[in-house]
Parts: structure tokens; sequence; C-alpha cells
């Protein structure tokens, strides 16, 4: 079963990390958003997958790929 890119996001009061797809959040209780982008970060780079990161509003903030990109591609 291939993994989800994982998302950093705010909720409740704490911020916290979960795979897309998952209901459920994986990482929780994080006090600062730098906490949980640099735990979601590790989990990103460890699967090889995207790692997603809101602002409290719910918008996007960042993207940033940690592998399962195609190496032929121009630029």
């Amino acid at each position: 079963m291939a993994l989800g890119d994982i998302e950093t996001y705010y909720e409740d009061g704490e911020w916290k990390n979960r795979r897309e797809g998952a209901g459920r959040a994986f990482g929780a209780g994080y006090s600062t958003k730098d906490e949980a982008v640099a735990a979601g970060r590790d989990a990103a780079k460890a699967d090889k997958v995207e790692h997603v990161i809101k602002n409290q509003d719910g918008r996007i903030a960042e993207k940033n790929s940690h592998g399962g990109d195609p190496r032929n591609v121009p630029g």
C-alpha cells in the first residue's frame, strides 16, 4: 500500500501531523508550529513523500517534496 503525503495542520488549539487519507493524527500535542513541522518533515523524508504545511486558518503555506520525484524533469 502506498504511503500518503504528510500534512501539518492546526486543530483544537494544537499543532498536529497526519497522513493523507487518515482520519486521525499520528503526531499531536505540539505547542508550536515549528515543532510540528520538524516532526512532519522527518516523517515525510523517511517515507519519501510530500510534506504539506498549513497555517492556523487551514490555508496551505508551503509544500516540500522529499522523494519520489521523476529524474528526467526539465528545469
